[in-house]
């Protein structure tokens, strides 16, 4: 029973002081009370700490959509974070355009040019996307996590503390409220005793009367300096962590040397990973054919070097597509030329030769011989070999 008026005593406190602080908040927003404004410092500790959770919030989330554009994909990598448990492993949009890339070129055939430098392209492409998958994941480690650790623990703390600051504010300006209306109350009733009153009665109710706002104007009093204790103290504490929001800039600008890090490493590796590329694939045709056989050009320059001093490159001829000088001096002559190897190639069959990248041949045309394949030499080994695989050496 003790217990139960405890708790029914207790809810009727905290009725009364939430009523009290409604009434305090409600005569404020009216203009009719006076309200304790915070120190300027504390103010500007406050700017600066909801301009900080703002600018924060909006760098995390087009951060993620950087990271990953699939709003979907976001949406089931919030819910398994929610769950704590692990996402399911999702290839991403690189590894699978290499992996069609690489299908592609091995049903047109790997000894073919196309077929060929589709799986070169689908490797590369893969690479990307692993790149890709380690930037993400780094930058999720380094970067986004310290910025949702800091909107999700830090500031609801200081949220937390600044709801509290603003609830000792209403109580202590609730206090001021009541202790003037108390000292106008005893005002007034000091004014009609000292009148003189005719009438015993009336001289002790009045003498009653005194007492009882004395009394309650004492009261008022010490709850007074009860409420501007709490209250200070709730914003010193509140002042204590706000101050820290210099310490967070300070470790999210640490983490963001950390993401440029790993973009710039990132895109270090796209860069070399599509200059192996373009080597691999050499040079591609300049000129084509309209669908009514007459001939439209169009200038494309490509210039390849070597320590051995300039050469020209050899280009695949395909229906409709023209070949260059070097090639058709070649093909018409019964001579032969040196030429380098631009990539490794592996031979399909008995009747071609394979070849490493760099090393230099010897290759020839024969007569009724395919317009992509010239015949190559290299010692006592001989066989057809791809145009697109050659770099003729002047």
């Amino acid at each position: 029973m003790s217990i139960m008026d405890f708790n029914v005593k207790k809810l009727a406190a905290d009725a009364g002081t939430f009523l009290s602080r409604a009434v305090q908040f409600t005569e404020e927003k009216l203009g009719q009370a006076e309200k304790t404004e915070l120190d300027a410092h504390l103010e500007n500790l406050l700017s600066k700490a909801e301009c900080t959770k703002q600018w924060t919030e909006k760098m995390m989330r087009q951060t993620e959509v950087l990271l990953q554009p699939n709003p979907n994909a976001r949406i089931e990598e919030f819910v398994y974070e929610k769950l704590d448990r692990k996402a399911p492993t999702r290839i991403n949009n690189q590894e699978l355009l290499g992996q069609y890339m690489i299908d592609a070129g091995n049903d047109f055939g790997p000894g073919t040019a196309y077929g060929n430098a589709l799986i070169k392209c689908g490797e590369t492409q893969k690479r990307i996307g692993t790149a890709d998958r380690e930037l993400v994941q780094t930058a999720a480690i380094n970067f986004l996590t310290p910025l949702r650790n800091f909107i999700e623990g830090d500031y609801k703390t200081i949220t937390k503390e600044r709801k509290l600051l603003q609830n000792k504010r209403l109580d202590l300006d609730a206090a001021k409220t009541r202790l003037k209306k108390a000292k106008i109350a005893e005002t007034r009733a000091l004014q009609l005793n000292s009148t003189q009153p005719e009438g015993d009665n009336i001289m002790v109710n009045l003498s009653y009367m005194l007492n009882l706002l004395h009394v309650k104007w004492l009261k008022s009093e010490q709850e007074l300096r009860i409420t501007q204790s709490e209250f200070d103290r709730q914003a010193e504490i509140t002042r204590l962590l706000l101050e820290g929001i210099s310490s967070t800039h300070a470790h999210h600008l640490r983490c963001l040397n950390d993401f440029v890090e790993a973009q710039m490493t990132y895109y270090a590796q796209c860069y070399q990973y599509m200059l192996d590329l373009q080597k691999q694939l050499g040079s591609f045709p300049s000129v084509f054919v309209s669908n009514n056989s007459q001939s439209s050009t169009t200038s494309m320059s490509n210039i390849s070097t070597s320590s051995s001093g300039i050469t020209t490159s050899l280009l695949p001829s395909t229906s409709g597509t023209a070949i260059t000088p070097a090639i058709g001096d070649l093909k018409e002559s019964s001579g032969n030329r040196k030429a380098r190897v631009l990539y490794d190639y592996d031979a399909a069959n008995s009747t071609e030769l394979s070849l490493l990248a760099d090393e230099v041949i010897t290759v020839y045309s024969i007569v009724g011989m395919d317009s992509d394949w010239l015949m190559g030499e290299r010692g006592n080994q001989k066989g057809k070999v791809p145009i697109t695989y050659l770099e003729l050496l002047n």
